[in-house]
């Protein structure tokens, strides 16, 4: 939605989107010429699809389950960082740290696992994966597996390990 003006030797724009909160005005020299309708239409378009949104301000939970909140914090696929973060509804995202690539958000399900609702991780399945102390191992997400340390080497890896270790063919 929007509003334009002008007067002689001015003219003026005002446009909005209400479901992505941004707002463009154009505002030119001139008595006639480009319409400004379709460039602040544009600038609206490009700022929602490029632009990372304000966060909602922080609040803290009102109350979270122990084992839960333990799996909070960095975990690593490989060598890349990602936040596991609870989030009010009850459920857990998961998140690069870069802020580029792979996020999901994860509903939690009766068994203490979650499942994905978005992007790439969407209808994977979310576990921890405990030693036979309780503590946790790691994260399996879809066969992903996320640890706390990069390639830490006492987490279990699908498939296996070559005990000949990485090596070229040839």
């Amino acid at each position: 939605m929007g509003h334009s003006g002008s007067l002689p030797g001015f003219l003026a724009n005002l446009t909005l989107s209400v479901d992505d909160d941004v707002a463009a005005v154009v505002l030119t020299n001139c008595t006639s010429g480009p319409l400004l309708g379709g460039v602040g239409a544009d600038l609206v378009r490009i700022v929602a699809e490029t632009e990372p949104r304000i966060p909602e301000p922080w609040r803290p939970l009102p109350e979270a389950d122990a084992a839960v909140l333990e799996l909070a914090g960095q975990w690593y696929w490989g060598t890349h960082a990602f936040a596991l973060r609870l989030t009010p509804d009850g459920g857990v995202s998961l998140e690069p740290l870069s802020g580029q690539g792979r996020r999901s958000r994860f509903r939690a399900n009766t068994d203490g696992s979650w499942t994905g609702l978005e992007g790439y991780y969407a209808g994977e399945l979310l576990r921890a994966v405990r030693r036979p102390d309780g503590s946790v191992s790691h994260l399996d997400l879809g066969s992903f597996v996320f640890t706390r340390q990069p390639y830490d080497a006492g987490a279990s890896v699908p498939g296996g390990v070559d005990p000949e270790g990485w090596r070229g063919i040839g």
